[in-house]
């Protein structure tokens, strides 16, 4: 899983491999991350070296007290960067348009059928991936035209699901 985490503006990519290693901005790091106790204080090691950091979730973002100085810290998963990509990509006012999956997973419910109009924002498909439900909404107000898959199909990144008119 790869994760693109924003400290004080400035950014890093970095990916958790099914090892459970981890690379930042694709260099190879030796890191383990436990809490202590039930504080928001936590322990990490990073290339055998500790660092002690209290940790807390405020809203969008996570606060981290490291030797003395706050950061802000914003952290963005695969699935949100490709959610919001998908989010502010231009769509065309008329013709088909087809609704493609923005990241492999299950169909777990088509809230819409054949012929029925649609509004802006209303809810299209509802993916499961990575045991997360990701709501597809239409990109503008249409006409489903045909629907491609149904309920308990697994579907492949940038797959045809449907098509708007």
């Amino acid at each position: 899983m790869r994760y693109e985490v924003t400290v004080n503006d400035q950014t890093y990519m970095i990916e958790v491999n099914q090892d459970g290693k981890i690379a930042v901005d694709g260099q190879d790091t030796l890191v383990e991350f436990s809490r202590i106790g039930d504080s928001g204080l936590y322990l990490l090691l990073v290339n055998n070296e500790s660092f002690e950091g209290l940790v807390e979730k405020h809203e969008d973002l996570w606060q981290v007290v490291f030797r003395g100085d706050l950061y802000e810290v914003q952290v963005n998963d695969e699935r949100a960067q490709l959610m919001r990509a998908r989010a502010h990509m231009s769509v065309p006012d008329s013709g088909e348009l087809p609704i493609k999956a923005p990241i492999p997973g299950l169909v777990i419910n088509i809230p819409v059928e054949i012929g029925q109009e649609v509004a802006k924002g209303d809810n299209l498909i509802i993916l499961e991936s990575m045991k997360m439900e990701n709501e597809l909404k239409a990109p503008r107000d249409g006409r489903i035209e045909r629907i491609s898959v149904e309920v308990g199909s697994s579907v492949e990144q940038y797959q045809t699901l449907m098509v708007l008119v």
